[in-house]
């Protein structure tokens, strides 16, 4: 369970969405204080500074959330809060490319909504995510105003992506107004997920040309949707109903045969390709075949895929292992130790989380039939102190790797760098001091999420985020939130990334090899 005070604060929230910043603070119930909301003029002095191309020791000033300078000893006037980074970190705030707040899914919604899953997200140094907006019954502007309503709740920075979920000429239309009117420039299918969200081939080859003239990035949830139906129903046959049956419902095979036909219908279009939460080794072999050949295809594991495995599953106790129910499922000890080894060498670029919680009532949907279990798991506040522990003190990551994996390539990805993602001059001031040596421990008794269960429960190791800015704001700091709903921003992300650099090249080279149509004399009859 939560800290008493974070659910008093967070149910006053969830029953009153619309009270005003003022009311919050006077309250004395919330995470604020007057200095948090006004303060706009901080020192960062004498830590090392990393970006994902280079580290200095430096001081960093901010003013007005904007990053004003980076260089040594800087000199400030009185008025100015000074922190002390010496031995520590100072690095941008993490961002995640893949949440799933306030969510209707599976006949529920997942727990966390915008500002319990911002406010855990800030605790753990991310400093944005990107949340994937749901169409109403298939119309995208429906689906945009809705999250518009939800993200209201917001206490740091975010921007959209576009799940799509049938094919129509409204929705080509409304993918062209998405990308040059409300600033998404990347659009989700879903290959699995049958009678629900998943799309045909069909769809998903329009899809593809659609965000290729758009110069938006396709993403893809790769499982085989209709085998997936298949193993389900051969599971329940075999008196499988337990959380088990979800993973052996939908195999490795299921994911890499999935990946391999959205990495080849992508380069039937000549677009480039994002495949969300890599999570076998099957997947993942298959973008790195990919990536040889030139074809441009990102690949995201998500952090239960790089640290956890199935065995948990296996749980006599169904609450603890319906925790764990994630699609694609969690896999079998060696898959993550692959993945791992696929981000230190760069075959995967990046690390998101998932997140998608519910709690252990909604969970319980499913204790006679795993089909009904909702799925989703926790990571927003522990993806950056999981992933410095399982990759750089491993020595698989070096530190500014570490920055690129968290923080810049998804700025670079989604068109926002170097507003977001880089400590330099004139970069929005999203900064966490990072402590190398303190520890930190994870627990559903401790976190910040609203959920009352914890994937990650019991982990603990070398690395601590000590102090959070969001916005040129101290919003973590002491292990104290100071966060108030309503602060955060909509970032909009501009189309055509540095993927589609070469696109045109390639499809003109394309259609010179055709040497077609061939000018034939037609015979005489």
């Amino acid at each position: 369970m939560m800290h008493m005070r974070s659910l008093i604060l967070l149910l006053s929230i969830s029953l009153s969405p619309l009270i005003g910043l003022s009311q919050i603070c006077e309250s004395g119930i919330g995470y604020c204080d007057s200095e948090s909301v006004l303060s706009s003029k901080i020192l960062i002095a004498g830590g090392t500074v990393v970006n994902a191309d280079h580290k200095e020791v430096a001081d960093v000033y901010v003013e007005d959330g904007v990053i004003v300078d980076v260089r040594p000893n800087i000199k400030v006037s009185d008025g100015v809060r000074i922190i002390d980074a010496t031995g520590k970190f100072v690095m941008p705030g993490g961002i995640d490319p893949h949440t799933h707040l306030a969510m209707e899914f599976m006949g529920t919604e997942t727990i966390d909504n915008f500002f319990s899953g911002q406010a855990a997200a800030l605790a753990g140094g991310t400093t944005m995510h990107i949340d994937f907006v749901i169409p109403v019954h298939g119309s995208l502007s429906k689906g945009y105003e809705a999250y518009v309503e939800k993200a209201k709740l917001s206490c740091m920075d975010y921007g959209f992506h576009m799940a799509i979920t049938k094919w129509d000429d409204t929705v080509s239309k409304e993918m062209e107004i998405m990308v040059k009117e409300k600033g998404i420039n990347s659009f989700k299918f879903f290959m699995a997920y049958k009678g629900s969200l998943m799309i045909s081939d069909e769809l998903l080859l329009e899809g593809l040309k659609q965000c290729k003239s758009l110069g938006a990035l396709a993403m893809v949830h790769a499982e085989n949707g209709d085998a997936v139906f298949e193993g389900q129903k051969r599971m329940i046959e075999l008196g499988i109903t337990g959380p088990e049956g979800h993973a052996l419902s939908r195999p490795p095979v299921l994911e890499g045969e999935a990946t391999a036909r959205a990495i080849r219908l992508a380069a039937f279009v000549n677009t480039p390709l994002y495949v969300v939460h890599v999570m076998s080794i099957d997947a993942m072999e298959e973008i790195a075949r990919a990536q040889k050949s030139g074809q441009k295809v990102i690949g995201e594991p998500v952090v239960s895929g790089l640290v956890l495995d199935d065995s948990v599953l296996w749980d006599p106790d169904f609450i603890t292992a319906a925790k764990f129910v994630m699609s694609p499922p969690i896999r079998a000890a060696g898959h993550g130790k692959a993945l791992q080894a696929a981000l230190s060498t760069g075959i995967l670029k990046l690390v998101g989380t998932d997140h998608c919680t519910f709690n252990s009532t909604q969970k319980s949907f499913g204790i006679d039939d795993f089909r009904k279990i909702p799925n989703g798991v926790n990571g927003l506040e522990e993806r950056m102190h999981l992933v410095w522990d399982t990759m750089v003190e491993s020595g698989q990551l070096s530190v500014t790797d570490f920055v690129r994996v968290t923080s810049t390539e998804c700025a670079k990805l989604f068109n926002i760098y170097p507003r977001k993602g880089a400590i330099r001059a004139g970069s929005d001031a999203d900064i966490i001091i990072f402590n190398p040596n303190s520890t930190f421990h994870i627990s559903a008794s401790s976190h910040h999420s609203r959920s009352d269960t914890n994937v990650y429960e019991g982990r603990h190791g070398k690395g601590k985020v000590e102090v959070t800015i969001a916005g040129g704001k101290i919003v973590w700091e002491n292990d104290e939130l100071k966060v108030v709903p309503g602060s955060g921003k909509y970032i909009s992300m501009p189309p055509f990334n540095y993927l589609y650099n070469g696109i045109d090249k390639a499809d003109e080279n394309y259609l010179t090899s055709l040497k077609a149509p061939v000018n034939r004399i037609k015979p005489s009859l």
